[in-house]
């Protein structure tokens, strides 16, 4: 009787929740939607604190881990397995898609609000899993060609007798194949996967973002390995920095904001105009309602105009109200600023951009002077937003951290002032010193590169916003010669722009894991490498030694590759 009754027990059958073989479909969809360690930490924070009736119905910890393992995991060393990249991608997706949509949803409710009609667009949602696909695909592919390649590295070097005949009848495929930059740079070819996402501007963007933080981040190798400067990164000149990029970017800006304002950034243009309110003259609060008044672009184009006609003197109306031809017939938008304009202005630009005062170094101080605040409580604003996410430093030392913030945002405040209002008043200047026909359309090229001279001034600690600014003048540069003809694109350029950097990107990780700035990024490489979320180059006391730890890692997980491929051998 008591052994029935306790074999009835052992079975489970006087449970009311009896335990049932779990079915391959259920097994397999739990290994690829959590790792043991996972589930042992929802069942630790949230599972344990449930209902007693959830508890008896999921297992334990122990037991799921045996449930979601399988022989292969068990004998298997590579840490990375299949399982682990395809469930990180499949993450990557779901991700991807929720961001998506609910920008999608909130840019729609935004809309809603503001009184526009929004359309329902029934090819968004088909983009949006485009672009989830493309992003998961290229973290799959880049993970498995990566230790693929790896792998095969390891078995070529070595040196079997079949692998010694290969390496002699193909020296130079065995060459390539056993480099030590063959895994990074054949693991790019992942990055073709962003052909999958829809062409548009957003994919450019990527494309273009990858190119110059892979070019900074070899910058940065070159530069700690000394073959930039003789005496390394210490034998750099205290003058060169990012900040030398602003003002190629800021005059490319300039010149393509008046004359292809189709190939410049909306949002960047309406910075510099709410900004300007000295030199775009908006419309008096007194002036006649039914009479035109020009608006911003107008003045923009008439400037423009001005440039293509040479930069003509002006006539005043005022003192020749017979001339007949005080103002050409393409400035007739303008012509209510330029009628009352300041007898004593000589240059009709400057009867455009300052008509009622005739002196343009006075029009340039009052700008700043007026200017200034509103910038300073701009970048106040944002930059003391950004500040509390550093609040431990605040709370060391508040003083000096008060200090450091107020003397960034004064500095950056005067970068953009100043910027500005150069890039306005040296058209003035150019009309004083230059002859009407000497480099008339290049001459607002010169008056932004003489405005983002201004950068030096912000220099220190503003890396992030002067790339930033290179990065949209290399979308408007090549949109402006594609559309004038100086190049041609190629279909799918962007794509080979983004495996190209990928590639480079990868290098410079593999040789200098440092060179790559930001812990969360180099863990990210290391995510797409499969290596985990860990910083290759983090050190404890500053020496270097992080990168030395890495590199013998790595080594080591080759030294387990080619044992793991010997056993495959022999099993074969």
């Amino acid at each position: 009787m008591s052994s029935s009754s306790s074999s009835s027990s052992s079975n489970g059958s006087g449970s009311p929740y009896p335990r049932k073989p779990l079915d391959p479909i259920s097994r397999t969809a739990l290994r690829y939607s959590l790792s043991p360690k996972e589930y042992e930490l929802l069942h630790q924070y949230l599972i344990s604190r449930a209902p007693s009736q959830v508890q008896k119905r999921t297992p334990k910890p122990k037991r799921f881990e045996k449930l979601t393992s399988t022989t292969e995991s068990k004998n298997s060393d590579d840490p990375d397995s299949n399982v682990v990249a395809l469930r990180t991608a499949l993450r990557v997706f779901a991700g991807v898609y929720v961001g998506f949509k609910g920008y999608e949803v909130v840019m729609r409710k935004l809309a809603k609000r503001r009184g526009k009609a929004v359309g329902k667009s029934a090819g968004m949602s088909g983009e949006n899993v485009r672009w989830a696909g493309s992003l998961a695909g290229i973290l799959l592919a880049h993970k498995l060609l990566f230790r693929f390649l790896r792998r095969l590295r390891t078995y070529l070097l070595e040196g079997e007798e079949e692998v010694e005949r290969f390496k002699r009848r193909n020296p130079r495929v065995a060459g390539v194949l056993t480099s030590k930059y063959t895994p990074a740079i054949g693991a790019a070819a992942a990055g073709l996967g962003l052909g999958v996402a829809p062409k548009g501007q957003l994919r450019v963007t990527i494309a273009i973002y990858m190119f110059t933080r892979s070019l900074e981040f070899a910058f940065n190798f070159l530069e700690s390995a000394g073959h930039l400067w003789k005496s390394g990164k210490s034998g750099r000149p205290s003058w060169f920095g990012s900040w030398l990029l602003m003002p190629f970017a800021c005059g490319q800006l300039l010149h393509a904001f008046v004359f292809d304002r189709d190939c410049f950034p909306a949002a960047y243009g309406d910075f510099i105009i709410q900004r300007s309110p000295e030199y775009i003259q908006l419309r008096p609060k007194d002036y006649p309602a039914a009479k035109p008044w020009p608006g911003t672009f107008d003045i923009v184009d008439a400037l423009a105009g001005l440039s293509k006609l040479h930069w003509p003197p002006f006539i005043s109306p005022i003192l020749f109200p017979a001339a007949k031809d005080a103002l050409p017939s393409q400035l007739a938008k303008v012509a209510p600023l330029t009628s009352p304009a300041h007898p004593g202005i000589k240059h009709t630009s400057c009867a455009i951009l300052h008509p009622h005062d005739p002196s343009c170094t006075r029009t340039f101080i009052r700008y700043f002077v007026r200017n200034f605040p509103g910038v300073a409580r701009f970048f106040a604003l944002i930059y003391g937003a950004f500040a509390l996410l550093g609040y431990k430093s605040l709370r060391k030392d508040p003083m000096a951290f008060l200090n450091k913030l107020s003397a960034r945002i004064l500095r950056m405040a005067v970068f953009v002032t100043a910027a500005v209002g150069t890039s306005w008043g040296s058209i003035c200047a150019f009309n004083s010193v230059l002859p009407r026909g000497v480099l008339p359309t290049q001459r607002w090229f010169l008056g932004g590169f003489a405005g983002g001279m201004w950068a030096y001034v912000a220099r220190k600690g503003e890396r992030g916003n002067f790339l930033y600014s290179a990065r949209l003048s290399i979308d408007s540069l090549w949109k402006v010669g594609k559309k004038r003809g100086w190049w041609r694109g190629v279909k799918g350029g962007d794509v080979l722009v983004f495996a190209a950097s990928l590639a480079l990107l990868d290098v410079v990780y593999e040789v200098k894991p440092d060179a790559v700035q930001g812990a969360v990024l180099r863990k990210g490489v290391g995510v797409l490498r499969g290596e985990g979320w860990r910083d290759g180059a983090a050190s404890t006391d500053g020496t270097g030694e992080g990168e030395k730890e890495g590199v013998q890692r790595r080594e080591e997980q080759e030294v387990v590759l080619g044992e793991t491929v010997e056993s495959e051998k022999k099993e074969l």
